[in-house]
């Protein structure tokens, strides 16, 4: 039963992974900062764009994502939506017309569009792992697409920018950054997240921050 659920997921994804994976090879990041007094005033740049951004509890953004495991994967469309506790995760195959809808909030998660009808649980994570075989960091990643250092041990780039975190086992990797547009801060453009054989990659070509509180 397991695999009738994750076939049609895996084969969707399996044929866009090409598209999203053909970008060549990683360049090498520009060496991280070390200098004591530009390390603290990196941290406390990244604090007020940090303090700014969890101001804003209605969020959202459009990205590209990449996902593989073991030498499979796969890649879609990502629309993320954020209403305070609460998100919704579409993501569409759109060359198959495949979708899924991953929803969760303090009461549990909700997994919608595949085979099989709804599932539920109480982590969204696992619930995810168990219906497609991906190890996705959905509890965790509305904070790594925003560039929040969270409990991590964040490294700087040259810029002052926050360039790569570790957390949770996870290298998370950020490759490019949206300018600072009037009080928004810069934001994130590219993403590349890993631990052990799993991988996940983002382009995010849009983000809706909400107005002021």
């Amino acid at each position: 039963m397991k695999w009738m659920v994750r076939g049609p997921l895996l084969a969707a994804w399996v044929l866009l992974l090409a598209a999203c994976a053909s970008g060549g090879g990683r360049k090498p990041a520009p060496p991280a900062l070390v200098d004591p007094e530009d390390v603290a005033a990196a941290q406390a740049r990244q604090s007020t764009r940090e303090a700014w951004l969890h101001g804003r509890k209605e969020w959202g953004f459009e990205a590209r994502v990449a996902v593989s495991q073991a030498g499979k994967g796969g890649s879609g469309r990502l629309d993320w939506r954020q209403q305070g506790a609460r998100y919704t995760a579409s993501l569409s195959a759109p060359v198959t017309r495949q979708s899924w809808r991953l929803s969760a909030d303090e009461a549990g998660a909700r997994l919608e569009g595949l085979e099989g009808g709804l599932r539920q649980g109480a982590d969204a994570d696992q619930l995810l792992r168990e219906a497609t075989g991906w190890d996705i960091p959905v509890q965790t990643l509305s904070d790594w697409a925003r560039g929040l250092s969270g409990g991590g041990r964040p490294e700087f780039g040259p810029e002052g920018q926050l360039q790569a975190l570790d957390q949770a086992g996870w290298r998370i990797r950020y490759t490019e950054w949206l300018p600072a547009a009037g009080d928004q801060p810069a934001m994130p453009r590219r993403i590349e997240a890993e631990r052990g054989q799993a991988r996940v990659r983002l382009i995010v070509d849009r983000w809706d921050l909400g107005a002021a509180p």
